[in-house]
């Protein structure tokens, strides 16, 4: 059985437990980045490549292993402004 790397997502989330004697609030949904690179198992051959001057702005060379962060809790604050 084999998987497209791209079907994956980099982003995922969970919600702590949080029990019925907990004295804590509730925290939340959690967000994590997971890498490219760890849906792919060797690196095929012909992989699209970013120009020289866009792979030393992206830090990759390949335009898969390339992987924006972008904080879902910045995000998620600024819905409420406005």
């Amino acid at each position: 059985m084999k998987s497209n790397p791209e079907t994956f997502t980099k982003v995922k989330s969970y919600v702590p437990f949080h029990g019925p004697c907990d004295p804590c609030p509730p925290i939340g949904r959690k967000y994590y980045s997971t890498p490219p690179n760890l849906y792919l198992g060797f690196q095929p051959p012909n992989l699209p490549q970013f120009s020289p001057a866009e792979a030393l702005k992206s830090g990759t060379l390949w335009a898969f292993f390339y992987d924006f962060y972008e904080n879902p809790y910045k995000k998620r604050a600024g819905k409420g402004n406005g």
